[in-house]
């Protein structure tokens, strides 16, 4: 499974993913980083992202953390 380097920012404007130029991610949320619900958010966008299930992806280290590794499904 492959893994995904992802800087979080929360309270923004829109609501995004893009890949940046070194390889790694810049995930854009409207949530406030509060009771897990960018967290929630990161894990819908990355699913919507990549087309699979919200259940498969996981947040594998950097839950409390702007920078997060992502777990996607092959």
């Amino acid at each position: 499974m492959p893994v995904l380097q992802v800087k979080a920012k929360p309270n923004s404007r829109v609501s995004a993913l893009t890949r940046q130029d070194d390889g790694t991610w810049l995930a854009q949320l409207k949530s406030p980083p509060v009771d897990g619900k960018a967290n929630a958010e990161l894990i819908e966008l990355v699913a919507r992202q990549f087309g699979c299930a919200k259940s498969s992806v996981g947040i594998k280290t950097g839950a409390g953390s702007k920078l997060k590794r992502v777990i996607v499904p092959d």
